[in-house]
């Protein structure tokens, strides 16, 4: 990713156009075959150096560029950039790095599914206590759990192919865009729609039918939006691992290194530091769709300038930080680990609560009312917990079964035996979890990932 939005190869592809350009005008003898000889021999021979030793005198770094780029061909030199503004160069060239970039974002996102694939299959069936308000609910599946990150992020992997399938170059439109130049310096004759069409074949992207000096700006902000996406849903894959690896609950474990430190002033933390960077920067990188409806809102009339400065970082910091969050994902998927004792013991502290939602069911089967029967349970349930707070036993059970009311429809042995012995109903969790990996895997091909399982 450095290297598609490195400087070079940002001037790579300016001269890669010009060059396109030139071979296009060509057919049309406005260039002669030596000078395009001459043009491709020197298009890769980018000179940093001077072309900022330019810059620096004309303040212009396209054009700083143009000119390196001439003083190393003394025939064909002369030719370059007719009939273009600058912007027929930078934005062609930006769209060409942003496809490269989602090419290599959907590759890191497929390693990324295909591991939590293999996690939502190997622990579809395995349970574990669910939480709402970050407070115990009722049982579900770890795989399930896992499940609701995997439709995210396969989710993310079609709007990217959507959003890249959709990708347009802004062509070879002049400087507002309605081809005048262009229909000037190759006559009325000329078939401007199959030159725009060639240029758009050899760079491998369609164009735009209308812009303006600039491709639509929206097209920025599309993409910052799926990649604010992706951050988002790792942001909560991080926020869920802190929580669950806090000690008091325990159940899961991002990798920690033999030799790695996590406090110098607390030798015995084992801070969820790659989790907490994944949080740290998905949320710088959902602040930059904002930055991107601004320049699109902002776009007035045919074009003004004000969008230039921030768009050099905006676009490659949004690839670079999702890249970035992408490989601390893979990381953290493929080598976190599950404690089967902190999860059976949780499951254990909390079944006989979980449990009510059952017995209430079955109240209801037998003649009672759902509302007082709904009533009854939570006094039962805030009153032992309470005591369970004051370091008592859990008394819910006893609670249940000695309750007159729930007695009518139930005999007291059988309200404690489905407190005591609660069967874990997970309903369909392994199933629904199942299904959907199974889906992902054949919509997105063979997928393989590799990691730690339970400790």
């Amino acid at each position: 990713m450095r290297e598609i939005w490195s400087e070079k190869h940002k001037r790579k592809l300016w001269r890669l156009i010009w060059v396109v350009v030139a071979e296009i005008q060509a057919k049309y003898d406005l260039v002669k075959p030596e000078q395009l000889q001459e043009l491709r021999a020197n298009q890769d021979k980018v000179d940093i150096p001077r072309a900022l030793e330019i810059e620096n005198e004309i303040h212009h770094d396209l054009m700083a560029e143009l000119r390196a780029f001439a003083e190393q061909c003394p025939l064909g030199g002369g030719v370059l950039h007719l009939g273009l503004t600058s912007m027929d160069i930078v934005d062609n060239a930006d769209v060409l790095r942003m496809h490269n970039s989602l090419v290599h974002i959907e590759s890191r996102l497929k390693k990324l599914i295909a591991i939590l694939v293999e996690r939502v299959l190997n622990w579809a069936d395995y349970p574990v206590m669910g939480y709402t308000h970050l407070q115990p609910a009722e049982p579900t599946t770890l795989g399930y759990r896992l499940a609701s990150y995997l439709q995210d992020l396969d989710q993310h992997l079609v709007d990217l192919q959507r959003i890249k399938a959709n990708l347009r170059l802004k062509g070879l439109k002049g400087a507002v865009g309605n081809r005048a130049a262009l229909r000037k310096l190759l006559g009325e004759e000329a078939d401007l729609e199959e030159v725009e069409q060639e240029f758009a074949r050899r760079l491998g992207v369609d164009i735009f039918p209308v812009t303006t000096q600039t491709y639509p700006r929206l097209q920025d902000w599309q993409m910052t939006n799926l990649l604010a996406g992706i951050g988002a849903t790792l942001h909560r894959f991080a926020l869920d691992l802190r929580f669950l690896q806090t000690p008091a609950i325990g159940e899961w474990q991002e990798p920690f290194g033999a030799r790695q430190v996590g406090s110098s002033a607390m030798p015995f933390k084992r801070n969820p530091i790659l989790a907490e960077k994944i949080d740290s920067l998905s949320r710088l990188l959902a602040q930059y769709p904002r930055l991107a409806w601004d320049n699109a809102a902002f776009a007035m009339l045919e074009r003004t300038l004000d969008d230039s400065a921030n768009r050099r970082t905006l676009l490659p910091e949004a690839f670079l930080l999702a890249d970035e969050l992408l490989i601390c994902g893979e990381k953290l998927l493929a080598e976190m680990t599950c404690n089967r004792v902190a999860i059976e013991r949780n499951l254990l502290t909390y079944a006989s609560f979980a449990a009510q939602e059952n017995l209430l069911m079955a109240l209801v089967q037998r003649g009672a009312n759902r509302q007082e029967m709904h009533e009854r349970l939570r006094q039962h349930a805030i009153n032992a917990w309470d005591r369970i707070e004051r370091g008592e036993p859990d008394s819910l059970a006893e609670l249940i079964a000695m309750d007159e009311s729930m007695q009518r429809y139930m005999p007291a042995e059988q309200l404690r035996e489905i407190i005591l012995n609660p069967q874990i109903n997970t309903g369909d969790a392994a199933y629904l979890a199942r299904k959907l990996a199974e889906e992902v895997k054949k919509r997105v091909g063979k997928l393989e990932g590799e990691g730690r399982g339970f400790i």
